[in-house]
């Protein structure tokens, strides 16, 4: 039961929330929000790290699609316009 338990890292203090990850008891100051639930600072800081670490290389990888797609799309642009030139000439 929530309302008798103590927060692990500060066991004089009361228990505000149970960290749904490592199903341990804190108090206000040692849980943050994240996602809509209440994660303590060390489970929030995993999270954090595995998200950093595996959203770097996509992110590499989305520039590099983005770029090649923009330089791909202006050059159909200015091809489509520079036919629509040469068409208008001849």
């Amino acid at each position: 039961m929530i309302a008798l338990a103590r927060c692990q890292r500060h066991p004089g203090r009361e228990a505000a929330a149970r960290c749904p990850s490592c199903q341990q008891s804190f108090c206000r100051e040692c849980v943050t929000e994240h996602d809509g639930r209440m994660l303590c600072l060390a489970c929030f800081a995993k999270r954090s790290q595995r998200e950093a670490v595996g959203g770097a290389g996509w992110g590499r990888v989305g520039w590099a699609v983005g770029a090649v797609g923009g330089g791909v799309v202006a050059w159909l642009f200015f091809l489509g316009v520079g036919e629509l030139i040469w068409r208008a000439t001849s």
